[in-house]
């Protein structure tokens, strides 16, 4: 099914071009690893972790919707959309307000309502794919909410760079996830035991869930952080291997 004409991004022959580097077979098993702490981190079911191709958006990290297919068409998916802004898409309630952009058939037979999609851009700047946090009730997505989002973005196409040094290396692959959550380990336990805290609270605006709510914050930018680290160590060493 040809894409249509809408959803082609203005440096589209640019774009697809850059994104050859990235399609590399093979299994990755961080990327659904990934997907399911950035699903912990925002506090939803879902998250996604996508190229846009030619003509159909190639979930690479799927956590929360084992129903969706590896591959869907563009015209189908809001990834298709959320490539096409420099900033993050968001639909609060796709409910009341869905997107109009692609065929609303297969957002509303998965029952998704919450969406927010940040682009994967290259070095030059091409979106080529996004990463995606979903829920099935509608919610907002708050300003500092929005940045962590990108940050995380970022750390996803260095893993789709981690994936083509793997690609290319003669060694054995770093342990990569055991030396993370090694890393992270203490701000994972912090932020299980904010949620679990907030969770005792009457209301969402009382000052003790606003306190929890900004320390989650700061534990999740602490975990984009040391992930970017980790993640650009092990390219690295890979990268000077004989």
């Amino acid at each position: 099914m040809a894409t249509p004409h809408h959803l082609l991004a203005s440096n589209e022959a640019q774009r697809l071009a850059a994104l050859q580097a990235y399609r590399v077979a093979g299994d990755a098993p961080f990327f659904d690893e990934f997907v399911r702490l950035t699903g912990k981190l925002f506090q939803v079911p879902i998250a996604l972790v996508s190229l846009v191709e030619a003509d159909t958006v190639w979930f690479r990290g799927n956590s929360g919707l084992p129903e969706a297919p590896e591959r869907v068409p563009r015209g189908e998916s809001l990834c298709s959309v959320a490539i096409l802004s420099e900033e993050a898409t968001v639909f609060d309630n796709l409910a009341d307000r869905p997107c109009t952009l692609i065929d609303p058939t297969a957002v509303g037979d998965l029952g998704l309502r919450f969406y927010a999609g940040s682009p994967l851009h290259t070095a030059t700047g091409e979106a080529v794919g996004t990463l995606c946090v979903i829920d099935r009730k509608p919610r907002l997505l708050a300003p500092e909410e929005a940045v962590l989002l990108r940050e995380l973005a970022d750390v996803a196409l260095r893993l789709f760079d981690l994936q083509v040094a793997l690609a290319a290396a003669s060694a054995p692959a770093p342990a990569l996830w055991a030396d993370v959550y090694t890393a992270i380990g203490t701000s994972i336990s912090r932020l299980d035991t904010l949620a679990e805290l907030m969770q005792w609270e009457d209301a969402p605006d009382t000052p003790a869930a606003l306190s929890y709510q900004a320390s989650r914050r700061e534990e999740a930018a602490v975990v984009a952080k040391i992930l970017q680290q980790q993640i650009n160590t092990a390219i690295q060493q890979l990268e000077r291997q004989p």
